[in-house]
């Protein structure tokens, strides 16, 4: 009976080369190789041009390269791009690339579906299916960088965890895969170009600071008030506000990096006075900043954009209490790429 494969990228360079020393070859072979994977971005055994057909054809007899394949890959009237990407075992994500006048953001997925249950997002609605490992996250940046090259003419300057998935439920993948993207062995990029966005786990919060990681955090916030979050996001029955300000207080006592607020305002939801004030007093207890986010409709109606009073009322407020706020247009709207938007319909 044939034997599974086993996907190749799942080694560490020290493994790749005990593996090349048991097959009597040398150890430098698995520095070539790790190379390949990671700087190189070889797709298939085939590529690794400065090994010899032997040892390529040695490789294929016992490994596979898991890539993944951009199915379909639309482009917005604003320059987004959103890529449908299949994995392996055939199942999809979707990442996108967002462009500004002064940088290129990957917005990248970490969990085929969601494990959370966020009322306001068409990606809760596909149940999770599985975590996606470290080289299927490197890879949709890696497909990204690409495209930026080609279509706006400079690398990739930025990426965001907040495609599909909640990343924090995937926690040592997410880990890996960030760790690969910021290696000089891998796509060298500065880990403070990185931005990971949860809706707010506390104890993974504890975890990423004792962790030390060098990233920055975001939070799917969108109400301060327990009761207004709750209808919006269930799961913050499980994970009350209390408790996250607790993380949150942690977070910052460790790692002294400010914490990014996303915050979407509806009508009706969250567009009154009181609103704000919960906000405020949410931001006061360590630096952070606000960035109140477009909504973008799935379809249902249930969830409105509140109206630009209510926005503007937001930032004349969280002004005055010195707290930073941005207001940030959704990109990518024609093709379902926006924030909240990612579903698959392609």
């Amino acid at each position: 009976m044939e034997t599974k494969k086993k996907d190749i990228r799942a080694l560490t360079k020290e493994q790749l080369r005990d593996f090349f020393i048991k097959e009597g070859d040398q150890a430098f072979r698995g520095n070539q190789v790790y190379e390949w994977l990671w700087s190189k971005g070889a797709h298939t055994f085939e590529d690794m041009t400065n090994i010899s057909k032997e040892t390529r054809y040695m490789l294929e007899d016992h490994f596979v390269i898991n890539h993944i394949h951009v199915d379909t890959m639309q482009k917005s009237n604003d320059g987004t791009i959103k890529n449908a990407v299949r994995l392996h075992d055939g199942l999809i994500v979707e990442s996108v690339l967002i462009p500004t006048k002064s940088r290129t953001t990957a917005c990248v997925s970490s969990q085929v579906g969601c494990s959370l249950d966020c009322r306001f997002c068409a990606t809760s609605r596909l149940k999770r299916m599985r975590n996606l490992n470290p080289d299927e996250i490197f890879d949709q940046v890696v497909a990204i960088d690409r495209e930026s090259r080609l279509y706006h003419d400079r690398p990739l300057s930025n990426i965001v965890f907040m495609g599909m998935g909640e990343p924090l439920m995937n926690y040592n993948n997410v880990l890996k895969a960030i760790d690969k993207i910021t290696s000089d062995e891998g796509l060298g990029m500065s880990p403070k170009r990185i931005v990971v966005s949860t809706s707010g786990v506390p104890k993974m919060i504890k975890k990423m600071a004792d962790d030390e990681v060098k990233f920055k955090l975001a939070v799917s916030l969108h109400s301060a008030i327990d009761a207004v979050r709750t209808s919006i996001m269930p799961f913050n029955e499980n994970f009350p506000l209390a408790d996250l300000r607790e993380a949150l207080e942690y977070w910052y006592a460790k790692t002294k990096n400010r914490i990014t607020y996303e915050y979407v305002v509806w009508k009706d939801i969250n567009d009154k006075k009181k609103d704000v004030d919960a906000l405020i007093a949410f931001c006061k207890f360590a630096p952070s900043k606000v960035n109140l986010i477009e909504y973008n409709p799935i379809d249902d109606g249930e969830f409105q954009q509140a109206n630009s009073q209510a926005i503007d009322m937001y930032v004349s407020m969280l002004e005055a209490n010195h707290i930073t706020v941005t207001v940030r247009r959704s990109r990518g709207k024609d093709i379902d790429a926006a924030c909240g938007q990612l579903a698959n319909k392609s």
